[in-house]
């Protein structure tokens, strides 16, 4: 099986809708231990997206991810603008010319992805940052034998990484001014990777 442009535009309206509906959870995880604008961020950049996206016809799955990244860059500030901008800017390149999209150009798409968000954030793992559900989910897809397998196993990694921030003591961004007040919190970003995993596997999984 493979993924289509229709389908990754499914993908990006769940993550839009999943946004929208978990705003506030968002907004009270990042009030604890950032700005408190997470979900506000997160999902005024997908509102603005999906209108970009139907405004004008994609012609692949790579130049849906590209007029995302375009819309979060121009549209959401703090972090997660340029840091989500890059994630889907680089899966957006990484997929250019590619019209049906299988595990190993998907896989390869995330890892260019990680490495994006890595090379600006500069964050390892353990930080307390998106990058915890991001590792053990591309990793996931890496290792997996099949497209609807993968997409499952990533969407459970990326919750366990999610779920594992919360001991941790933040070491980038405004959580780590916060230093050992911000354990027993769960990172915001790491949240909101969560939720693209877990809309990709709705999407994109028979």
């Amino acid at each position: 099986m493979a993924i289509t442009r229709d389908q990754t535009l499914d993908w990006m309206r769940r993550f839009a809708g999943e946004m929208a509906e978990h705003r506030q959870e968002l907004v009270a995880l990042d009030t604890a231990i950032g700005d408190g604008d997470h979900g506000t961020n997160m999902n005024r950049g997908m509102t603005k997206a999906l209108e970009k996206l139907d405004g004008a016809e994609q012609a692949a799955s790579g130049a849906v991810l590209k007029t995302v990244a375009m819309a979060l860059v121009s549209s959401v500030g703090g972090a997660a603008g340029p840091l989500y901008g890059t994630l889907f800017l680089q899966m957006g390149t990484a997929l250019t010319g590619v019209q049906e999209v299988g595990l190993s150009a998907y896989a390869t798409a995330w890892r260019k992805a990680l490495q994006g968000v890595q090379a600006r954030g500069k964050a390892e793992p353990g930080d307390k940052t998106m990058v915890d559900a991001l590792i053990p989910a591309v990793e996931a897809l890496e290792s997996a034998s099949d497209l609807n397998g993968g997409l499952r196993a990533a969407a459970q990694a990326a919750e366990e990484g999610m779920k594992a921030t919360t001991p941790l003591i933040a070491r980038k961004g405004r959580a780590s001014y916060l230093g050992e007040r911000s354990k027993d919190h769960q990172d915001p970003g790491a949240t909101s990777t969560y939720y693209l995993f877990k809309s990709a596997a709705e999407a994109l999984a028979d």
